[in-house]
């Protein structure tokens, strides 16, 4: 079995900053790509950002790009996403969203985490 286990979430004043981080553990042979999603209360999920577990492939979302940056550890499985600029309209729950292939198996899967909560406001 796969876990993606977020966090870093919170509640930050509009400009601030946030880290989030996400930790893939278990049978995990090997990763292709890793990212975040994002839902915000009474919209639909949405794609943020994800990067290539080699090379240096990173996509953003247009909403995010030039605030957001995605980055990896590959020793420690963990994608991190640095959030500047953060507006109101950037609050939901983030998601980490993991394309990778178990041990004994001989296709990608995709895993999300369970979410964590980020709060924009005054």
């Amino acid at each position: 079995q796969v876990q993606l286990v977020e966090s870093g979430g919170g509640l930050v004043q509009p400009g601030g900053s946030l880290r989030l981080s996400c930790v893939a553990s278990g049978s995990i042979f090997s990763i292709t790509t890793m990212g975040w999603y994002r839902q915000a209360p009474g919209k639909e999920r949405e794609f943020v950002a994800h990067i290539s577990w080699s090379g240096c492939s990173t996509s953003y979302a247009d909403s995010v790009k030039g605030r957001f940056t995605i980055s990896r550890d590959n020793a420690k499985n963990t994608v991190y996403l640095q959030m500047n600029s953060l507006k109101p309209e950037d609050t939901a729950v983030y998601y980490c969203n993991g394309v990778l292939r178990v041990r004994g198996r001989y296709i990608d899967n995709v895993y999300w985490g369970q979410g964590t909560h980020v709060t924009v406001s005054s």
